[in-house]
């Protein structure tokens, strides 16, 4: 991938890089809060079951992992999301400082996402829930999100129209970063993309920020019928888990999927369902939905096993993936179909190394090192430098030593005085020759001297 370091490429770049909410999500239609009985939204959420995430609520559910929606901010006040946000930031400047109000093209798109990850569904307003012993089942009404006790920390970021703060998204998405990083998200969920695989230099010093930190970034892998036929960044950043789209046979989704040789896993991504700022739903599609499906399963690993690296969160997740698709890593499913019960569940060798890639990597070879300042933001502790190559260094001329200048002259002077003999013997041949009748026209004049005189060096 070239770097964007020529400011024509640069300039290009920015504008093919604004991302857009719509390029992620196809809301399909919007309703109200249902007055449906529960068991018919149950069965809505037919990913539930067909990922394996109900066996693998068996082994957790989430708690005590903080994962960050970078979106357009999460209506914290919606029935399925009470007690769910436990924080959040505003990187747009144009929200709302706790990041939960909805800004943007599609101020709803970052409600949908949080529900779909860590809803908690609700008691029917006529019903009082009554305690039980153990863990606690699924409230019967609205969303149940796939790490339903995990808490989300909503950032805000104005995307797919112009913000009115003036902030774009090349610095709009690395300040969210570091924000979701600084404040505890082991899981980073980021629904967004562009058309291009390309990103700004600007996004680099986050990234790796991320990376140094130990946090999965999930990412959508764009859509189709959204103009992204390829998958664009930031899904493309290495190291990222980036998440294509399937239909509800399980086959790569035509509308809601792009493709790509950084695409992870596939995850469902039509008939989707989610939650909208003010309590309402709406059906939806596109990978904007499978990404939160992912990035739940990887807060429901990270609960389990809290010490586990990122890298090997990644790895489960991709190892234990149904093969779909060419045999192996392919551009359509990545290394297969999400298969969370596999993932809680399954023994896994220990991976050496992110199987997606580093950005660490990926900066040392393009960027030479180079890493842009990025900018600052509130932080819960002091952000560590992030490394960078040592600049060259040009080794310190010497003078020359007086040995090596006297033998130099002394060469330059016997060449010269070996010239000079040379001349000197070939106008005394040329003279015998003359006086000599035996050496006029018996023999050819070849040029050849018979005796060279020796040049004493000085």
């Amino acid at each position: 991938m070239r770097s964007l370091t020529h400011p024509a490429l640069h300039r290009t770049a920015a504008a093919a890089l604004a991302l857009v909410l719509a390029a992620c999500c196809l809301v399909t239609g919007l309703i109200t809060a249902p007055a449906a009985r529960a068991d018919e939204w149950r069965d809505k959420q037919y990913w539930l079951a067909d990922s394996g995430i109900t066996k693998a609520w068996e082994v957790s559910k989430g708690a005590g992992v903080k994962v960050a929606v970078i979106d357009s901010g999460v209506d914290a006040q919606h029935p399925d999301l009470k007690g769910a946000v436990a924080g959040g930031y505003d990187a747009s400047g144009s929200g709302q400082p706790d990041g939960q109000k909805s800004v943007g093209s599609k101020p709803e798109h970052g409600t949908l996402v949080a529900t779909m990850l860590a809803g908690r569904g609700h008691q029917p307003a006529d019903k009082t829930a009554s305690p039980t012993p153990g863990p606690a089942a699924p409230a019967p009404d609205g969303i149940i999100g796939v790490a339903p006790e995990a808490q989300i920390l909503s950032v805000s970021t104005w995307l797919g129209s112009p913000n009115p703060s003036g902030k774009s998204d090349q610095d709009q998405i690395p300040e969210a970063v570091r924000w979701a990083v600084d404040n505890g998200a082991k899981v980073i969920n980021i629904s967004l993309g562009s058309t291009t695989p390309q990103w700004p230099q600007s996004w680099d010093a986050a990234f790796l920020y991320a990376e140094q930190k130990d946090v999965v970034i999930v990412a959508a892998a764009g859509n189709r019928i959204g103009g992204n036929t390829q998958v664009g960044a930031p899904a493309t950043i290495p190291g990222v888990l980036t998440v294509a789209g399937l239909d509800r046979s399980g086959t790569a989704s035509v509308d809601a999927s792009s493709q790509g040789i950084s695409i992870g896993v596939a995850a469902p991504a039509q008939n989707l369902l989610g939650g909208l700022p003010g309590g309402g739903y709406a059906e939806w599609a596109g990978t904007s939905g499978s990404t939160p499906i992912v990035a739940g399963v990887a807060a429901l690993m990270r609960s389990k096993w809290p010490s586990m690296s990122a890298e090997q969160v990644i790895n489960r997740i991709v190892s234990t993936a149904r093969d779909a698709g060419a045999p192996g890593k392919d551009p359509l499913y990545g290394y297969g179909i999400l298969n969370a019960e596999a993932a809680l569940k399954d023994d896994v060798p220990e991976a050496k190394s992110n199987p997606l890639g580093t950005i660490a990597e990926w900066i040392r070879v393009h960027r030479r090192g180079n890493l842009a300042t990025p900018t600052p933001v509130p932080t819960a502790e002091a952000p560590v430098a992030a490394p960078a190559l040592p600049e060259a260094t040009v080794p310190a001329a010497e003078p020359p030593s007086q040995r090596d200048t006297a033998i130099g002259g002394a060469v330059v002077i016997g060449f010269a005085l070996l010239f000079v003999a040379i001349i000197a013997a070939a106008v005394i041949q040329l003279r015998r020759a003359a006086r000599d009748p035996a050496l006029k026209g018996e023999e050819p004049e070849t040029g050849a001297l018979e005796k060279v005189h020796s040049v004493r060096k000085p």
